[in-house]
């Protein structure tokens, strides 16, 4: 990875200090409606979310219904919380009032100017920061005859200007296109027309897979340049898959080195140990929680593990008849398959 040119201001987000040296904030967004009916799941999911690695959680607000529910979150401080907003500047003094963090709003769609200023106020008044969302597939009409990727940046700088001449600079950029190229040429642009903190993500990214691809392309081009102080996986799957994800892009891109290495083979027809549904599936949140700079393998089969899995610090495979935990390639035990997830938990906990 190379070294990072670009240095961002500082922003705070509750607690976190976003942009400088810091390293790049997890994001996610929640996938529930904000009601009174899902609060108990959500702030359960939250708490999870926080184990796994998410630094920063956004939720939309679609109606003043949605305050009640968003203020009661806010008031369990789990991490920060971001008010997303488009269309009404009323809801988003609402969420400034209920306990935002931090606003995301698209100024270009919130109308007339003095509703941004009403909003800009609120967010002085509060010492919050005002992301601005600018999407590729709802730009303002009057910037029909561009590219998408200038049509971005126009947007971006229009918008930062707006806020800039109302004396704010509490500002975190975000463009995001569907397409991973237009993404990455227009946060480059603007990358270095200023010194704001940009959030990156792919927007619409899709399913798991089709969304891995297009993010870890996306966010190691930006990152190895330095573009990017906050990260967002955008998955149309679970909140925790995209904590993963955005996890596991910033170790392989060397911005992070904290928390467990899970390897695992491939499987195949030798395979005699289900690695794949029993227990990575079961083990996967377990090890995310854990705040240890290790490596865990899970092997299909005595031929990788602990043969090929031999730099591991912990690992564990079977035979059919019983299951085997290793540590850095030999063979300490032997256990029954229904103690071995706990055996496996005991031996790390060791480590």
């Amino acid at each position: 990875m190379g070294m990072k040119i670009r240095k961002s201001n500082i922003v705070k987000v509750g607690s976190l200090c976003l942009g400088g040296d810091n390293p790049p904030l997890i994001q996610t967004m929640g996938k529930l409606p904000l009601t009174q009916k899902n609060l108990g799941q959500i702030i359960s999911e939250l708490k999870e979310l926080k184990i796994m690695g998410c630094n920063i959680i956004r939720f939309a607000i679609p109606d003043e219904a949605s305050i009640s529910a968003f203020q009661a979150v806010a008031k369990e401080n789990i991490m920060p919380l971001v008010a997303d907003i488009h269309f009404d500047h009323k809801l988003a003094l609402l969420a400034i009032k209920a306990g935002a963090n931090k606003i995301r709003i698209n100024p270009g769609n919130i109308g007339a100017d003095w509703k941004v200023k009403e909003v800009v106020n609120a967010c002085k008044d509060r010492g919050i920061p005002i992301r601005i969302g600018v999407n590729g597939g709802s730009l303002p009409l009057k910037f029909k005859g561009l590219n998408r990727i200038d049509a971005m940046v126009k947007s971006g700088c229009e918008e930062i200007e707006l806020l800039e001449s109302l004396d704010f600079h509490d500002i975190v950029l975000s463009l995001k296109a569907s397409n991973m190229e237009e993404t990455i040429a227009a946060n480059r642009e603007i990358a270095k027309l200023n010194s704001y903190p940009i959030h990156i993500g792919i927007t619409e990214a899709g399913p798991l897979i089709s969304s891995l691809v297009k993010s870890s392309i996306a966010f190691y081009n930006l990152l190895s340049e330095g573009v990017g102080d906050t990260i967002r996986v955008s998955i149309s799957d679970k909140s925790e898959y995209e904590v993963i994800a955005a996890r596991e892009i910033l170790k392989a891109c060397g911005l992070s080195k904290k928390g467990v290495t899970i390897v695992s083979c491939p499987k195949c027809g030798r395979a005699l140990f289900d690695q794949e549904n029993g227990f990575i599936n079961e083990l996967q949140n377990y090890l995310y929680a854990i705040d240890k700079d290790i490596t865990v393998a899970v092997m299909g089969c005595i031929v990788n593990g602990p043969g090929e899995a031999k730099d591991a610090d912990i690992g564990i495979t079977g035979n059919g008849k019983e299951v085997m935990l290793f540590k850095k390639g030999k063979l300490i035990k032997r256990v029954s398959p229904i103690n071995a997830i706990n055996e496996l938990k005991q031996e790390i906990e060791l480590l």
